[in-house]
């Protein structure tokens, strides 16, 4: 069943003119016809549709199930975004898709794109959450200056790493250096990567240096690969 978004769904039974138009104009939903709504804070609510319009198409609940998120710690992927807003874009779809519960873009010294539109990934966000039959909706954040993050992560409690290309840097695996049931927080890099005195800033403020793998990556695959590693090691420790 296709799920629809409505983040205020309990206080007001209807959804919002985006989905509307999506359930009533594109899916040709009728009054009596039953859909899924979720707010984006983790429940999920079967309904009935009572009125087809397209704009503000009114709801009647019939059911509402908590549907937590299927990892436990939280993953936050910090990182410069793309020249291509495409692969921007694309890299929000798949995380979200994968699992992450926050989602931070950096301002790095060698940032090709220094700003990008909250909203369009907000919504793209939002369908990746659907598509994925999540109910709990990741934040992306407004864009941030690498410093500004690192200072604001000086005293998380929680694992902190930043993926480096320097291979003369003493680096572990991020595979390796991650540990299950433990928050976790992924620096990714610009095209460019991180400048020397960025890393030791952050190294200074407690991350640790790690890699990826021996193959060169895309500032965009690095994020997929550190999202899914993340989840596999604590797919590995589940039961």
């Amino acid at each position: 069943m296709i799920r629809f978004f409505a983040p205020d769904i309990s206080t007001n039974h209807e959804l919002p003119e985006s989905e509307s138009g999506h359930a009533v104009r594109v899916l040709r939903k009728q009054p009596g016809d039953e859909i899924e709504v979720v707010d984006g804070k983790g429940t999920l609510y079967r309904c009935r549709l009572l009125t087809a319009h397209p704009k503000h198409a009114a709801l009647e609940i019939l059911e509402t199930e908590y549907l937590p998120k299927v990892w436990r710690p939280d993953l936050t992927i910090a990182i410069a975004p793309t020249k291509n807003m495409d692969r921007m874009e694309w890299t929000v779809e798949k995380l979200v898709e994968i699992g992450i519960d926050k989602i931070v873009p950096l301002r790095c010294e060698r940032s090709e794109r220094k700003d990008i539109k909250i909203e369009r990934l907000e919504k793209i966000a939002v369908s990746a959450m659907k598509q994925s039959l999540k109910a709990i909706l990741p934040p992306v954040n407004a864009t941030e200056p690498f410093r500004k993050f690192i200072d604001e992560s000086r005293s998380a409690q929680c694992l902190k790493f930043i993926a480096w290309c320097d291979r003369d840097c003493p680096r572990r695996l991020l595979a390796k250096a991650l540990l299950p049931d433990q928050d976790s927080i992924v620096l990714i890099g610009p095209e460019g990567d991180f400048t020397p005195q960025e890393v030791a800033y952050a190294l200074d403020a407690g991350f640790v240096p790690v890699t990826l793998g021996d193959n060169r990556l895309r500032t965009e695959t690095a994020a997929i690969v550190a999202a899914d590693t993340f989840q596999i090691i604590n797919q590995l420790n589940v039961g």
